[in-house]
């Protein structure tokens, strides 16, 4: 039950990041401020985010130009021109490869605890039979 509920947790958390972090990237298809990285780099911390995945989310941080946030001239310095297409695909295919296997967790808890229930019930009428048959 412990390991079941600590997977359970990993992937409602991963779940839950990876569609703020989409929901980020989606939000306007136009320039984005600096800080609206910081969604998407908090991926890299998840334990279930692939270490491919990872690569290619750091690679997608490290893409942009943090000398844009520098310039004097221009007070509204954008963290990165959108572009990130790919990396929203990425995402998505990992949010439901996700949403699937905690769905696959779920019902193979749910069909152990059936399988416990079960059990429980026919030993408890097996010792009241014995029980009944013993008087």
């Amino acid at each position: 039950k412990a390991d079941y509920d600590a997977l359970h947790k990993d992937y409602s958390e991963s779940v839950d990041a990876l569609q703020r972090a989409i929901a980020v990237l989606k939000k306007q298809s136009h320039n984005r401020p600096q800080a609206a990285l910081a969604q998407v780099s908090a991926l890299e911390s998840l334990q279930l985010i692939p270490a491919e995945a990872k690569r290619t989310i750091d690679a997608f941080l490290q893409s942009q130009d943090p000398a844009e946030g520098l310039e004097v001239s221009a007070p509204d310095a954008h963290g990165y021109e959108f572009a990130s297409h790919g990396v929203i695909e990425m995402l998505e295919k990992l949010l439901d490869k996700f949403v699937d296997e905690r769905t696959a967790l779920e019902k193979e808890e749910m069909n152990g605890k059936h399988a416990y229930d079960m059990l429980m019930q026919d030993l408890t009428a097996q010792i009241a039979q014995a029980t009944q048959d013993r008087e």
